[in-house]
């Protein structure tokens, strides 16, 4: 039986790719700072025997470490899906919000990475995806340094693919988009936002948890064994819809224009 573990796996996206990674025959450790969420999510799953729960922060090696000693097992693969957000102005941004998130994020994403990269090479490979998102992409105001993290990590991502590839060990990103849950609940919980949200995606709805979830594990499956250092943007085309989304009189939609 293969085996993941994912981090941030006590809520929102991660619960969900926990939940989908059992489904899909998976031996999964939901890994997460907080034990009552480990607790809980491993209690709702319906094959309990298959859902080992692990209580660590992604900032510390030692308790990466001893989760994986726990685990009793090296995974085939590891999901860097915990983090946490601090909006606000950049000229108003306490320092220590900035910090948190960069050491969650980022400096969270390259120890967990590290640690269980060790293993995985002793083992002869693995697979390790890092949640990132569109707002790495494409800058939004307000988003303090969570853009900046996940901007990183894709470029992390990348330097982790070629350092570690020799080992068998596969290194992808993953930037969801719009998505109907998670740290975004709050948004969709405004009918007005929600409306004007889902009218700017191409594809015409807003995101699901578990398209996420399924993006996740094709990147972890054997279907994608040549694939290393890329970005999968899971975003309905709205990262691409810059200029569609902007308006423009109809009259010069058939006005073609001549010159040297």
């Amino acid at each position: 039986m293969k085996s993941l573990i994912v981090t941030g796996g006590g809520s929102g996206l991660g619960k969900v790719i926990a939940e989908h990674a059992v489904e899909s025959g998976y031996r999964v450790g939901i890994l997460d700072v907080d034990e009552e969420a480990v607790q809980t999510t491993a209690n709702e799953i319906d094959l309990p025997e298959k859902v080992i729960p692990l209580v660590a922060s992604v900032t510390s090696e030692e308790q990466i470490q001893n989760a994986l000693n726990a685990f009793e097992a090296i995974p085939d693969a590891w999901i860097n899906n915990a983090g946490i957000v601090k909006f606000g102005p950049l000229l108003d941004q306490p320092l220590e919000d900035w910090r948190s998130v960069v050491d969650v994020n980022l400096t969270g994403t390259f120890i967990a990475s590290r640690t269980v990269a060790k293993q995985m090479k002793d083992k002869g490979g693995g697979s390790i995806v890092n949640l990132t998102s569109i707002n790495g992409i494409s800058a939004g105001t307000n988003s303090g340094a969570y853009g900046s993290t996940k901007s990183a990590i894709s470029l992390l991502t990348q330097q982790m693919s070629i350092e570690w590839g020799k080992f068998g060990i596969r290194v992808n990103s993953l930037a969801p988009g719009l998505i109907d849950g998670g740290m975004s609940e709050p948004i969709y919980a405004n009918p007005e936002f929600r409306k004007i949200r889902t009218e700017k995606v191409p594809i015409g709805r807003l995101g699901l948890p578990s398209d996420v979830a399924a993006a996740v594990l094709f990147l972890c499956s054997e279907n994608a064994d040549y694939i290393t250092g890329h970005e999968l943007v899971v975003d309905g085309g709205i990262i691409n819809s810059i200029i569609a989304n902007l308006p423009r009189p109809s009259s010069v939609d058939s006005v073609g224009l001549d010159g040297d």
